[in-house]
């Protein structure tokens, strides 16, 4: 089987790190065409600095690494340093990347890709708020057929919201961006809070990536070292969820992951549920389903997954 095409959208974020890893240690499943940042986790500088760190920690310098959106499409930009730092990948010392941002911008890169391919080639995997996909396809309708499917991070229903009591950060961020994703009719994966909270790197699973004993696996233990403290205090849980790598785990098996095809919207006219994910989980509305909603993970045999491949980095 030839790999899957692949665009990472991107606003690492140290679980963004861990599913950037993670994708670029399978090329037999995946074959990443670029990274395009955008702001969320921390401003577009960082997030386009760090995806470049990121390719440096796997060795991966030929990944073409793009900037984009700096702000949500309608709204002022709310960002998590209270989550992952002040640099957004706090917790390891990784070296400033010399490897260059490729010059253009991020969406410029999404449409020209989508664009350059056949019809049903090209996976979107988006790690942060949708504003590059959604000003993609706003600039350039021609490419959402084109489309072959989006896999996502982002949403929650039983889960409720990381952000905000009914929304979760990446929907949260940019709503206006989402509400065009979803609408767009182009196939699409999500994976909520409730299957990243699934995920969780309890101590004998960072002690696995730990005792790795490479620069890689080091680097992601002290990655989680550092951003489970939030969700510990936050939800009194064993360790910190990585919601983004669930994205690159279900391209490479996708039986890890369990959810029903349904109805989500999103809500984009109050303020008091902002950003919420109305996923109709028990198909109570008419409303023609438009996503594959996960709602369980094998998560033993995602940490596997991720520990044997981590490795070979």
């Amino acid at each position: 089987m030839q790999p899957q095409k692949i665009i990472i959208d991107t606003d690492p974020g140290q679980d963004d790190a861990v599913a950037i890893l993670l994708a670029l240690a399978s090329p037999e499943e995946i074959e990443v065409l670029g990274l395009t940042c955008v702001a969320g986790n921390v401003p577009l500088d960082l997030t386009s600095k760090n995806a470049r760190i990121v390719c440096e920690l796997a060795g991966k310098t030929n990944v073409k690494v793009f900037a984009g959106c700096d702000r949500p499409m309608g709204r002022d930009l709310v960002t998590a340093e209270h989550v992952h730092g002040k640099t957004g990948l706090d917790g390891p010392n990784l070296p400033d990347p010399t490897m260059p941002l490729i010059p253009g911008h991020a969406v410029d890169f999404i449409i020209d890709t989508i664009r350059d391919h056949a019809p049903g080639v090209i996976t979107l995997c988006p790690l942060g708020p949708l504003t590059n996909i959604a000003t993609a396809f706003e600039k350039a309708p021609d490419i959402v057929k084109r489309v072959k499917k989006i896999v996502l991070m982002g949403g929650g229903y039983f889960e409720g919201g990381n952000i905000t009591p009914t929304a979760e950060f990446n929907i949260y961020v940019d709503p206006q961006a989402a509400d065009i994703v979803f609408k767009s009719g182009v196939p699409i994966v999500v994976m909520p809070l409730d299957v990243t909270h699934k995920a969780l790197v309890t101590k004998p699973r960072n002690d696995a990536f730990r005792a790795l004993s490479t620069r890689v696996g080091t680097a992601v233990a002290q990655m989680t070292d550092f951003f489970e403290r939030f969700d510990k205090e936050k939800y009194g849980s064993e360790g910190a969820p990585l919601h983004d790598p669930c994205v690159t785990a279900y391209l490479i098996n996708p039986d890890l992951f369990t959810g029903r095809h349904i109805n989500v919207e999103i809500e984009t006219q109050s303020e008091l549920t902002m950003g919420m994910t109305v996923a109709d989980w028990w198909r109570v509305t008419d409303r023609t389903p438009n996503a594959t909603f996960m709602g369980d993970i094998d998560a033993d045999g995602f940490f596997a997954l991720l520990t044997e491949r981590l490795a070979r980095l």
